[in-house]
């Protein structure tokens, strides 16, 4: 009898699908701000500028002379390695503005070493930069997880450099996912209430894995302990072109777009709130050449439903550019099927 209990018990340890490597590890946050700090940098202007006072300066009588030594320009805010060879991901608007000269940014590493940044790439749509510092390789670099799975509730860890000081670490949980703030029509956001204060612009956002999740962006203002992250999973669809190209190309439908209430559902036919509502079709676009009205409701987009307005423009810049798809409109309560040539968004 008891070889047979043996026998059956070795025979399911045999066939269980997990082993212990293939269990993702979590980490204590103290681990994980030791295993990834390397990886985090601090991007800064090259430009000089003399030191004035400050109330900690006055309290601790720091002497005059050293209040006026020359200096790095503040923090313009954080960054993170993603390759080893030195390719950094940060906020656009750490970086910008658009003419500021290749030689104004420097990258501080963990280590204290300091590199020339150069900017390889940039999208100001969703608020991404992607920049090279050479020499000094290779360099301690992040694992990018999967933002499409993450759970309310799910703790994250945000590293960077909250008002210039550097190595400074927030902790929170995920508070929310797909919020829209209104900053443009890709804005797709997770919520946090991890502390993401000035400077911690441009860093990351990792689950308890050790994986980045989001790149920090923003801040309530009126709001203390919201902040909100870029999806990796978003960043992730446009960094070959960021790095091959410099900048993103995305198709364009020529229509403005709101959300439908339940009333608004009412009032055009519909059964349900769901897809999106067309306020106004631009002249020679896309869409008016497909035939798409004011009033339409656009549900399905090249064989993808579209349950809230913010998915149809990333469906649509994420769309070849000369690509003919279908789309199912809801025009009176009545569901027509039209077909649309995506053109070139153009950059404003």
């Amino acid at each position: 009898m008891r070889s047979l209990f043996f026998l059956i018990s070795f025979s399911l340890l045999a066939l269980s699908p997990l082993r212990a490597e293939e269990i993702p590890r979590s980490y204590t946050f103290s681990e994980l701000v030791h295993k990834e700090k390397g990886a985090i940098v601090s991007i800064r202007s090259a430009k000089l500028a003399k030191e004035g006072g400050g109330p900690l300066k006055d309290f601790f009588s720091v002497p005059s002379d050293r209040l006026k030594q020359e200096i790095r320009e503040g923090s313009l805010g954080t960054g993170f390695i993603i390759d080893p060879s030195g390719l950094i991901l940060t906020n656009y608007h750490v970086i910008a503005p658009a003419n500021r000269p290749a030689e104004d940014l420097l990258v501080r590493t963990s280590d204290r070493k300091e590199f020339p940044a150069h900017v390889i790439g940039k999208d100001p749509k969703i608020d991404v930069a992607l920049l090279r510092i050479d020499g000094g390789g290779p360099f301690a670099s992040v694992i990018l997880g999967d933002s499409d799975q993450l759970d309310i509730g799910e703790w994250v860890i945000a590293l960077g450099n909250a008002f210039g000081l550097e190595e400074t670490v927030t902790v929170g949980v995920v508070s929310g996912v797909g919020r829209t703030l209104g900053t443009g029509p890709y804005d797709s956001y997770i919520q946090t209430d991890a502390a993401i204060n000035v400077g911690n612009s441009g860093g990351p956002l990792f689950n308890i894995r050790g994986e980045v999740i989001g790149v920090n962006a923003a801040i309530n203002a009126a709001t203390q302990g919201i902040g909100f992250a870029i999806p990796i999973n978003m960043v992730r669809k446009i960094l070959s072109a960021l790095e091959k190209e410099g900048k993103v190309t995305r198709g364009w439908l020529g229509v403005m777009i709101q959300q439908l209430t339940t009333d608004l559902a009412k009032a055009f036919k519909l059964n349900d709130d769901q897809g999106a509502l067309v306020s106004e079709v631009m002249k020679e676009s896309p869409a008016e050449q497909a035939g798409i009205v004011r009033g339409d409701v656009i549900v399905e987009f090249d064989g993808k439903k579209v349950g809230q307005m913010h998915e149809l423009p990333t469906l649509v810049a994420e769309t070849p550019v000369g690509k003919s798809v279908p789309v199912r409109v809801i025009r009176d309560g009545v569901p027509i099927q039209l077909k649309v040539k995506i053109l070139q968004l153009k950059e404003e």
